[in-house]
């Protein structure tokens, strides 16, 4: 055997060697691949606890579980939802909000306090709070649904590829991005975006207690400020985030300075050397590929 393919394969299985390493060391020490959380209690009078929404609502489980756990701890005297997210998906925004209503109504205070924005899904989760606080600049509203697709048809002819569909329904396939849209299928999901929209409409009606008509004009899609969204009844007052924990502590009965309770995630070695790559193809590829069908979802800069 040469020289040169023997320190080749020298070379290969030192690799080999190397990759299974690495391997073993990822996978046999949960602790450097788990994310694990700890409370974090700042304060010395009764508990309020922190929840914190932020970035596009993809999933609402973390949310949910975080929600529930501080309503069955009587030791928490109410929440404070910060929200800093352009909405999202439809059926986790519903879901975050009912939560809070279960919460509102058990009598435990929640109080919204919205960052930069707090819009379309975002502001409909704040809808569920028994008080809602933005800054004088916040954006919130956006009270619409959006649904986007991508069309690879034009590429397709270009590159010379084609599909073959096999349906039964001649809506079946309908969104498909290897075909044009036909009128057909946007009446189809137009009629689902108006009732995904009516549902929204009834929501901020219901808890912003605002005449019908007024909620429809509301609901064409714009942002508001913080300002114009107190004058319009969107937002119930301006404060920091700040007042908006003095806001909490009142509506409890906490006398002094509260403690805040929160989640924090601890960066674990994998997390701090992969973490962020791993979120950044995660986003990428939910952006793309995998954006559901119906959004509550701002769609400006953000």
């Amino acid at each position: 055997m040469p020289k040169s393919t023997k320190w080749f394969l020298g070379i290969l299985g030192l690799l080999a060697l190397l990759a299974i390493g690495f391997f073993l060391l990822f996978y046999s020490l949960p602790s450097f691949t788990t994310r694990t959380t700890e409370t974090v209690v700042t304060g010395s009078g009764d508990k309020i606890a922190v929840v914190e929404l932020s970035g596009v609502i993809q999933f609402s489980e973390d949310f949910v579980r975080q929600v529930k756990k501080y309503r069955e701890d009587r030791s928490i005297r109410a929440l404070l939802i910060r929200i800093d997210s352009p909405g999202g998906g439809v059926v986790p925004s519903q879901e975050m909000y009912e939560e809070l209503k279960k919460t509102r109504a058990t009598g435990k205070p929640i109080v919204v306090s919205m960052g930069s924005l707090a819009a379309s899904g975002g502001y409909y989760v704040a809808c569920g709070a028994s008080r809602l606080v933005a800054n004088r600049g916040s954006l919130t509203g956006s009270i619409g649904v959006i649904s986007e697709f991508l069309q690879f048809r034009e590429a397709m002819d270009k590159l010379g590829i084609d599909v073959k569909t096999i349906k039964s329904g001649k809506l079946k396939d309908a969104g498909s991005p290897v075909r044009k849209m036909t009128e057909d299928d946007q009446k189809y999901f137009q009629s689902l975006m108006d009732g995904v929209h009516r549902q929204f409409i009834a929501v901020v009606q219901e808890e912003r207690k605002l005449e019908h008509a007024k909620a429809i004009a509301l609901a064409d899609g714009r942002v508001f400020t913080g300002e114009q969204a107190v004058a319009e009844g969107l937002v119930d007052t301006i404060g920091t985030y700040e007042e908006a924990i003095n806001i909490a502590a009142s509506l409890a009965g906490i006398e002094g300075k509260p403690s805040l309770v929160r989640e924090r995630k601890r960066v674990t070695l994998w997390n701090g050397l992969f973490g962020d790559v791993g979120d950044a193809v995660r986003d990428l590829k939910q952006e793309i590929l995998q954006r559901p069908v119906l959004s509550y979802r701002y769609n400006g800069p953000y």
